[in-house]
């Protein structure tokens, strides 16, 4: 085990409140390590191999092909699953089949993917990683927010076209520094991507379901609006960071995008299903607004044929918000650590039970 290695197994066990009552790994045989479903080792929805090792540490590990192949062999093995990009799929088919599972650890924040009271019914605890992806989040939203207002995308086609002699002057995008952001749910994430507009002396407002401190607006100098309407009627840059709810689909539909400025952007890095798609594609193409970024789309990927994808004002992303080698990894250690609370019958540090 090498310096890396150790600090993060330090970290997972210094972390943890039972961390005295966890064997370290080195002190657990191979065949004493109970068993875990994942989707795959590389691929598109797998996982790197380096995040596989983080697993391996402390359990033995069962892919879903794998248990697809022979289902009587693995399923009543398994104690652990974990989901990583969403995969595999809680379906309540699969869950029905593994008797012996008593957690899943989903890398992650949002819990939507689940069906959180049927998977309590089974007796089975469901787990996040809160906090970990909050930084390269709001770091993707600065970027979209910035490639998308000095046209990063377009100027760089026009740099690499083989067919370009002489750069344009036309390609005029607005300005950051001094605009007004609206920023519309403000729980962590929302809070950093503040934190980071400060930085560009940006005027910070927001639309939270719940006010936050005085102290916390005084800090990145945000104005709460508790009016959604205002936020979008003020607003050079509307970000959406809202958990998803059934309250918050189709959030932003034609009503909210006929207030915002004819010069403004739509950054969304929220879920897809947020954003009413047909109504974002004919108020971009009306000029309603000015363009959109999105690192969200429903579904993902788009259809190929989607008129979103040919329309010049949107710039998007794969859903890449966390794809940082750092944070990867840092969801990985606190799945484990979940995952390892569940199984040895101990309070799960990251517990998300189901709403009454």
């Amino acid at each position: 085990m090498d310096s890396q290695e150790e600090e993060e197994e330090n970290a997972i066990m210094k972390n943890a409140s039972y961390s005295l009552e966890i064997p370290r790994p080195e002190e657990v045989t191979e065949m004493a390590k109970p068993w875990a479903l994942i989707s795959e080792v590389g691929g598109e929805h797998g996982y790197l191999e380096e995040l596989v090792d983080l697993v391996k540490r402390h359990f033995r590990t069962v892919c879903y092909r794998e248990l697809l192949h022979d289902p009587q062999l693995h399923a009543p093995k398994i104690e652990a699953m974990f989901i990583w990009k969403f995969s595999p799929v809680a379906e309540p088919s699969l869950l029905r089949s593994l008797p012996n599972l008593k957690v899943i650890a989903s890398g992650g924040v949002g819990v939507d993917h689940m069906n959180l009271p049927f998977i309590a019914s089974l007796g089975v605890k469901v787990s996040n990683t809160p906090g970990v992806v909050s930084a390269a989040t709001a770091d993707i939203a600065m970027a979209l927010l910035l490639s998308s207002a000095r046209k990063i995308l377009e100027g760089y086609q026009i740099a690499v076209d083989p067919r370009t002699t002489e750069i344009p002057h036309s390609l005029m995008g607005f300005e950051v520094t001094g605009s007004t952001l609206g920023i519309i749910g403000m729980g962590e994430i929302g809070y950093k991507i503040a934190q980071r507009s400060k930085g560009f002396e940006m005027k910070i407002l927001y639309h939270n379901r719940t006010r936050r401190s005085a102290e916390d607006e005084m800090m990145v100098g945000a104005s709460y609006c508790e009016n959604l309407d205002d936020l979008l009627r003020r607003s050079d840059f509307v970000m959406v960071a809202v958990n998803l709810t059934p309250h918050n689909v189709g959030l932003i539909g034609h009503r909210e995008l006929s207030l915002m400025k004819s010069t403004a952007t739509l950054v969304n890095i929220s879920r897809g299903v947020v954003v009413d798609h047909d109504a974002l594609v004919k108020a971009l193409q009306r000029g309603t607004i000015h363009g959109a970024a999105l690192d969200v789309t429903h579904p993902e990927p788009l259809q190929r044929d989607h008129p979103l994808l040919s329309l010049p004002n949107v710039l998007i992303t794969p859903h890449i918000g966390i794809n940082t080698y750092q944070t990867a990894r840092k969801m990985v250690q606190k799945m484990v650590e979940n995952a390892l609370a569940a199984v040895n019958g101990l309070p799960v540090p990251n517990e998300v039970k189901p709403k009454n």
